[in-house]
């Protein structure tokens, strides 16, 4: 007679789950305190343990490397309810998609740019200093400027469709200048280094994006003419 092999009983316990997220949550949020207050370099996998109250252990099993840490607070911080979804298909951005008004749209770009830049400007530049410290944190930093390259390039075609961009502009020329203008280096300066409000700065986006990239004149309704 075959003797039956038995097979070890899966065990789901969502108590333990919570738990294990919970725990995941502190060592995110602790690190990230740590990383913003005295850099990625300066910040041990030790102290973020002792931050988190947590084992040091616990660390390395959750996030195994300090760059992995790193990469999964990206992850977790960058789009809040909606980190799962591809840029391209987020709420925003099919508004900025369905604005028939240049301007306007540039505008949405703006305020979405204050968004995200509030809520991660601090861990971008985290990211960008420590680009050069760790080859897997300088592929992210690279993955998150290709990321933002794309979207501007698709606002830009978008303009382009329109006949709306400045004479002389091409589409990659005026995708560069959107780039660099939307980059977080702006942000760093103008609100972290020179102290300007949030509302301060898309207001200013806003304005540059709109005199840099668009046609001028009647071709381009005025912003206070096209709310009328």
């Amino acid at each position: 007679m075959t003797e039956r092999v038995k097979r070890p009983r899966s065990y789901h316990s969502p108590r333990r789950q919570e738990q294990a997220a919970a725990t995941r949550q502190a060592i995110l949020e602790a690190a990230q305190r740590l990383f913003e207050h005295q850099g990625y370099a300066a910040t041990s996998m030790p102290a973020i343990a002792a931050e988190a109250g947590v084992a040091l252990k616990t660390v390395y099993v959750v996030f195994e490397t300090k760059a992995r840490l790193l990469h999964a607070l990206w992850e977790a911080r960058l789009g809040g309810d909606e980190e799962a979804i591809p840029v391209l298909q987020r709420a925003w951005y099919r508004r900025a998609l369905e604005e028939s008004s240049p301007e306007r749209k540039l505008r949405l770009v703006a305020a979405q740019a204050r968004v995200v830049k509030t809520r991660s400007g601090a861990l971008l530049e985290v990211i960008r200093n420590a680009a050069s410290m760790d080859t897997e944190i300088a592929a992210l930093w690279t993955s998150i400027q290709a990321k933002l390259s794309e979207v501007q390039h698709s606002i830009v075609e978008q303009l382009h469709q329109q006949d709306a961009l400045a004479g002389g502009l091409d589409v990659d020329t005026a995708t560069d200048i959107l780039w660099t203008l939307n980059h977080p280096t702006q942000w760093q300066l103008l609100v972290r280094e020179r102290g300007w409000t949030a509302q301060r700065y898309e207001q200013w986006l806003g304005d540059i994006f709109c005199s840099q990239l668009l046609r001028q004149g009647p071709a381009i309704q005025d912003e206070h003419e096209l709310a009328r």
